[in-house]
């Protein structure tokens, strides 16, 4: 069994990586695209589903905001013309959010930043992701 302090410290590196990259992506990808890391990972999500529309709960449950965090979000990409959201018709509490035309533009611009970010960071000889236990 692994000590509690190579426990810790394996949580430390992991927590100082993903702290770094997200960090390095907020700011690039603010600079060059106009977007919040959450701004970009909910566009990426909805690009990503390839599909007319998804609910809202989906993608939180995907993601790591809550669901406030996500409203919010989606409230401001939809405030820039990014997205839009329409109340269920079969159930008035769901929400779908569907990209715009201009919204898979800025995905489409921004995807380049993003991937750059990460190739700069996660190198393929980095530490090994966790495992399942």
């Amino acid at each position: 069994m692994e000590s509690e302090a190579a426990l810790v410290s394996r949580w430390r590196t992991l927590a100082t990586c993903y702290n770094t990259v997200a960090c390095n992506l907020d700011r690039a990808l603010q600079d060059a695209h106009g977007l919040s890391m959450s701004e970009y990972e909910t566009l990426d999500r909805l690009a990503e589903a390839n599909c007319e529309k998804r609910r809202m709960q989906e993608i939180a449950a995907e993601m790591y905001l809550s669901q406030s965090a996500l409203s919010r979000t989606v409230a401001r990409l939809e405030k820039h013309g990014l997205v839009e959201r329409a109340i269920c018709p079969d159930d008035r509490r769901g929400v779908f959010v569907r990209l715009t035309n201009e919204g898979r533009e800025r995905h489409t611009a921004a995807r380049d930043t993003h991937l750059k970010i990460l190739a700069e960071h996660l190198e393929p000889s980095a530490a090994p992701l966790p495992q399942d236990a």
